[in-house]
């Protein structure tokens, strides 16, 4: 009853924040220190920023899922959340069997889509898909991102509205370790656009 009056009132707000593991919650490290931010010149303006999420100590983002609206007659929105799963050491996709999982604000809308694993190693570098502002028109802001591997890159199941913008930075350290998400909250009447932009954390 508890995790249920929890989750009621996250939906109400708006917005999300969780750390979750494998059937098990885990301590959120919002304090772990990070060597780089890795941030992209596209990202979309509305909304405010969540708080910074960063994987457990030791681990670092091996895969993602998204939060995604499917396209709808009327308002539109997209990309809505950005998870992250951790893992304590690189190996393959099929071996990971523990491992965490953290998010920043989520948007209202839309169910996650299914994990996608780097073929090795971590999360290093991102680029994100937005649509720039239609004026009168249905605004979605950020719809897609793809990222890459230390081999190989992964695309995310985002919708197809805008253009890919740049990559960011590549990670110095060993890998992606956590991130920070700008959403707006629903705007009631007006023309929501949930997830605006994100910025990913590296650490050694």
């Amino acid at each position: 009853m508890h995790h249920f009056m929890m989750f009621s009132l996250l939906v109400i707000t708006g917005l999300q924040v969780s750390v979750e593991s494998a059937g098990i919650r885990s301590e959120r490290s919002i304090d772990r220190h990070y060597r780089s931010e890795l941030t992209v010149p596209n990202g979309g303006s509305w909304g405010s920023w969540g708080h910074r999420e960063m994987c457990p100590a030791g681990t670092y983002a091996a895969g993602f899922s998204l939060r995604v609206e499917d396209p709808i007659q009327g308002d539109d929105t997209a990309l809505n959340g950005i998870r992250l799963h951790c893992v304590a050491s690189k190996g393959s996709s099929d071996s990971y069997r523990d491992y965490s999982s953290v998010q920043s604000d989520v948007g209202s809308w839309g169910r996650w889509t299914d994990i996608k694993w780097c073929p090795s190693g971590f999360l290093t570098a991102f680029q994100l898909r937005v649509e720039r502002s239609q004026g009168d028109g249905d605004d979605t802001a950020a719809n897609n991102i793809l990222f890459r591997c230390s081999q190989g890159t992964l695309h995310g199941d985002g919708t197809n509205w805008g253009d890919w913008g740049t990559w960011s930075q590549t990670c110095e350290g060993k890998g992606i370790c956590g991130l920070k998400t700008r959403i707006e909250v629903p705007q009631g009447r007006g023309d929501d656009t949930s997830l605006n932009d994100v910025i990913m954390y590296c650490c050694d």
